[in-house]
């Protein structure tokens, strides 16, 4: 569905009251029109209605007119340049961002380098392994202790 018709069913969910619907057709544009502004600020607008100022300040990033304090709450939850930049989801070269300050933005944020994503999806893995063998422990020793309370009452 083109940009400009999918907008429009946005603009239809929101008179609607279907709020969740509008934030995931404007997600979707974002993904696949990552370069155009329209959709990124519609988003923003959306969260606002939601009260979320981080993600807010998510996609009004590369406009010059963006709100200081959304802005504060997006870098207070993505800390590193690598992370706001990976959360912008923006493809392609720099050059294309549509105004001058969008890359300078983009500029400032360097993108993540393959070691460094392969570091972090590694650093998921063995923690969820950690927290996945505490509760196999736990779950364990939850058993011993309820059959001893068992055999201690028979």
């Amino acid at each position: 569905m083109p940009l400009r018709d999918t907008l429009a069913r946005v603009d239809e969910d929101l008179a609607a009251g279907r709020v969740p619907a509008a934030r995931q057709r404007l997600r979707g544009l974002v993904s696949s029109f990552p370069r155009d502004p329209a959709p990124r600020r519609r988003l923003a607008e959306v969260y606002r209605l939601y009260g979320e100022p981080a993600q807010a300040g998510r996609w009004m990033y590369l406009e010059e007119d963006r709100d200081p304090a959304e802005t504060a709450a997006f870098e207070a939850r993505y800390r590193t340049p690598a992370e706001r930049r990976a959360a912008l989801g923006w493809t392609g070269p720099d050059s294309l961002a549509p105004t001058d300050f969008a890359r300078e933005q983009l500029a400032a944020l360097p993108a993540a380098s393959p070691e460094a994503v392969e570091s972090s999806v590694a650093a998921d893995a063995k923690g969820s392994l950690a927290a996945l063998g505490c509760l196999v422990l736990a779950i364990a020793f939850l058993a011993i202790w309820v059959i001893g309370v068992i055999a201690l009452f028979r």
